[in-house]
């Protein structure tokens, strides 16, 4: 491999030695509840997928 390839799921939240957990996908940026008998996305007040926007790094703060 060229270069290190970033990972598509993140661990935002972990509870009970693992698990429970919430996983960020790093590319859509839907959130994911995962337990032992599987994995479903997170919504929110409206019915829609919870989504986490990610910070811009090349955002000017003024």
């Amino acid at each position: 491999m060229a270069g290190k390839k970033n990972k598509r799921f993140v661990v935002t939240y972990s509870q009970d030695l693992e698990t429970i957990q919430v996983l960020q996908d790093t590319v859509t940026g839907v959130n994911y509840l995962m337990t032992g008998q599987g994995m479903i996305v997170l919504i929110d007040e409206n019915g829609k997928p919870l989504v986490t926007v990610p910070e811009s790094k090349d955002t000017e703060v003024k």
